[in-house]
């Protein structure tokens, strides 16, 4: 039997990522992100930024698509 490991991804490797309110509150990196190569994680006020919000460290743009 082998145990199943969560899926992540590899931090900052887009520019741009759709995020839906059920991804609330928006941090980056992501929570499906690795943080072993990135940086401190910040969370973002998208909704008050108008669904659209920048990562101050890595540029990481976040849009909300619902």
């Amino acid at each position: 039997m082998t145990a199943t490991q969560p899926q992540t991804t590899q931090a900052n490797a887009q520019t741009r990522y759709e995020v839906r309110r059920g991804d609330l509150p928006l941090s980056c990196p992501l929570p499906s992100m690795a943080l072993w190569n990135s940086h401190p994680r910040v969370y973002l006020p998208i909704e008050a930024d108008g669904g659209e919000s920048d990562c101050p460290y890595c540029g990481a743009h976040f849009v909300l698509v619902d």
